[in-house]
């Protein structure tokens, strides 16, 4: 809950506020201070009597009321001050910087459930603890530097980590980056940074809130919340980049199933970020440069313009674009012609359009007229301009913020010189208020980002399938591997086609069902996990000779209580698998099945509810699409009959959440149909 006091509050008192800027609630006082508050300001502070030219209480029952309180005082005394200040001075947010909680255990986590608690009893906000503090249009309620100049129209930011926030901020201030609030939320005791979203989302505003927002998380705690409340902003018309750490952390547990080895955390995380149509950068550099890409005009197409003074920076952007999806297309014609006259001899409008160290800045402008005007295959512009000490390059800067203003196919201005030419990049970022890029690869890797990002998921209509004879059957079952005439009767109360087959335990009973089946046929053990790692997938069995010698030997391996008879089918093997995930549900992979799938381990995941065209979307952004399909003059997969598989397993989880894990691998694909062919499903009540 984050509430008006907290975002906007007429009073603010500092607990522990010192004289010291060296500590955190002295420097986030006298940074209140110097940005400004326009409300009442308090301070206690049991052993001064005026601090920082604030009259100080010795004790928080002498203050009447705060709307707001930030406590930077030693761990033992914090739960009686935020009582104190909620139940008699009617404090409803809280804002605790000090250190010593949740995060060391043991009595520390005890208080920290206490504070929560109090919050939670007087409707009072908190931010917190461990936490570095908040940024806002009201007031600067933060200790760790350095602070921006707010300007309501650029970038909202919640950070896991107030020192990680600090040097984002740093690095976005180098280059020009505006930001609009600032959240560091620490241990996130009652708000974190979905709480943070939530606000954002709830508030949003089309006219003046910022649509750029940043994040660094470390956790996501409530999954459903995130992505309701992401998705909620992207579909607005906001931008999300984001950063989470720690997504390989789980990357080597133990796990029975090829979906469980394969859904590491970092698979998970990729999931949701895709579902809502999130940015994902993998460090600081990245997001603030995709944060810089995001502050310029959306890219409509994927046409770029290269215009430069130097040719080596122009051919590595070119080769960064293009190896990310991007396109540098060739430019000719009468209006290459008519450019080139513009420009001084040895320039050349090919793209990159290398206007010489030489240009100037009216030409500079030229070339970008052009590419807005003239070029219609162009959708936005790279512009590199270096400063060699040789001439003012102020004038040129000032040509590129304008045009910037002017034009609505975004440019992006890569300004190399930060040495030689710092001075004139302040004018640029200070005086202009403009981003730049000082890389021309970094800014190149966010445009790629940014590029092939997905669109957030459009939620679509389910598919049928029988949810009472599904819940029938997972009621009936045992903890654990499901037997396969379970299976058989999930995948049918599914519409999910499957190969015919049956389990026998008697050699007399496999040779009668051989028979029904047809040959050639595949014999499988039921029982261990990985049925060809012990000998227990037989293949091409045509007579009922080969069926009794198969039985006898099967029957013998170790864990087998039975024989899975199938008919010997044809095509390309296919992989869909699904594990639950806890709170964020559960995911579904998809792939090449058989040994392809531990041998490339090429596969595409996505939270369920998955729909048409999200499974479409897994499916060719397979590596192994161009098999899927066909190629060589081989038969490929009915792409419809493998998406329709996707919706509805997703369909069936919705249904059975008791389902841990489940394999469909191999399915066998051709032309006409998708068939599964062997099936492992465990379930947990």
């Amino acid at each position: 809950m984050i509430n008006k006091e907290l975002m906007d509050p007429q009073s603010i008192v500092v607990v522990g506020g010192s004289n010291s800027i060296f500590k955190p609630a002295g420097k986030a006082l006298k940074n209140i201070i110097d940005k400004g508050y326009q409300g009442k300001l308090y301070v206690v502070n049991p052993k001064e009597d005026i601090v920082q030219g604030i009259t100080s209480y010795r004790n928080a029952e002498e203050l009447e009321h705060a709307d707001l309180a930030i406590i930077g005082i030693p761990a033992p005394f914090v739960v009686d001050s935020v009582k104190t200040l909620a139940e008699k001075c009617g404090v409803k947010a809280f804002i605790i910087l000090s250190a010593g909680f949740s995060e060391v255990g043991g009595k520390g986590l005890e208080a920290e459930k206490e504070i929560v608690r109090i919050c939670n009893e007087n409707n009072a906000s908190l931010i917190g603890p461990n936490c570095t503090g908040i940024l806002t249009p009201t007031y600067s309620g933060i200790f760790a530097g350095p602070l921006p100049k707010l300007n309501p129209k650029g970038c909202d930011f919640v950070s896991g980590s107030g020192a990680t926030a600090a040097f984002i901020i740093e690095e976005g201030m180098a280059i020009g980056l505006q930001f609009a609030s600032m959240f560091a939320v620490g241990n996130s005791a009652q708000n974190g940074v979905e709480e943070v979203l939530e606000y954002w989302d709830n508030n949003f505003d089309a006219q003046t809130s910022s649509r750029i927002k940043l994040i660094y998380m470390e956790n996501i705690k409530k999954p459903s919340k995130f992505l309701k409340h992401a998705s909620s902003l992207i579909n607005k018309g906001c931008k999300i980049a984001a950063i989470k750490s720690g997504s390989s952390s789980a990357g080597s547990r133990a796990a029975s199933s090829h979906t469980g080895a394969l859904a590491s955390a970092d698979v998970l995380i990729q999931s949701i970020f895709n579902k809502a149509g999130i940015i994902r950068c993998e460090g600081r550099e990245e997001l603030v440069q995709v944060a810089g890409v995001l502050c310029q005009n959306e890219l409509e197409g994927k046409n770029i313009a290269i215009i430069t003074q130097a040719g080596g920076p122009g051919v590595m952007l070119t080769d960064v674009l293009s190896k990310g999806g991007l396109e540098i297309p060739h430019l000719e014609g009468k209006y290459c012609d008519e450019l080139l006259e513009e420009l001084y001899d040895g320039s050349a409008v090919g793209n990159p359009i290398d206007f010489l160290a030489t240009g100037s800045a009216e030409q500079l402008g030229t070339i970008i007229d052009y590419c807005e005007n003239k070029f219609e295959n162009i959708d936005g512009m790279a512009v590199i301009f270096g400063d060699p000490e040789l001439v003012d390059v102020r004038p040129a800067y000032k040509v590129i913020s304008d045009k910037i203003k002017e034009c609505k196919k975004p440019i992006y201005p890569i300004l190399p010189s930060m040495t030689t030419g710092a001075e004139r990049i302040k004018y640029f970022t200070e005086e202009l208020e403009r981003v730049y890029f000082p890389d021309e690869l970094g800014v190149g890797k966010a445009i790629v980002n940014i590029f092939n990002t997905p669109k957030p998921v459009i939620k679509e209509g389910s598919v049928k399938i029988d949810n009472e004879k599904i819940r029938s059957i997972i009621e009936s079952c045992e903890n654990g591997y499901i037997s396969p005439e379970s299976i058989q009767n999930l995948l049918d109360a599914s519409g999910i086609s499957r190969a015919k087959e049956g389990v026998v335990d008697s050699k007399e009973a496999a040779i009668k069902l051989a028979e029904e089946v047809g040959y050639p046929l595949v014999m499988k053990v039921v029982g261990p996990i990985h049925k060809s790692d012990v000998g227990g997938v037989v293949l091409n069995v045509n007579s009922p000779e080969e069926v009794e010698k198969e039985f006898d030997r099967m029957i013998q391996i170790k864990d087998t209580t039975a024989i899975l008879i199938q008919p010997m089918l044809s095509g390309t093997e296919l992989f869909v698998g699904a594990k639950a995930e806890g709170d964020f549900g559960h995911l579904i992979l998809c792939g090449l099945g058989g040994i392809f799938i531990e041998v490339l381990k090429d596969t595409s995941s996505s939270l369920i509810p998955v729909g048409k065209k999200e499974a479409e979307g897994m499916i060719k952004s397979l590596k192994s699409y161009k098999i899927i399909e066909g190629v060589r003059g081989s038969e490929g997969v009915n792409i419809d009959k493998f998406v329709e598989i996707i919706i509805r397993l997703s369909a069936l989880l919705e249904v059975a959440p008791e389902i841990q894990e489940l394999d469909l691998n191999p399915l066998l694909g051709n032309a006409n149909t998708v068939t599964a062919v062997d099936a492992r499903i465990r379930i947990e009540k």
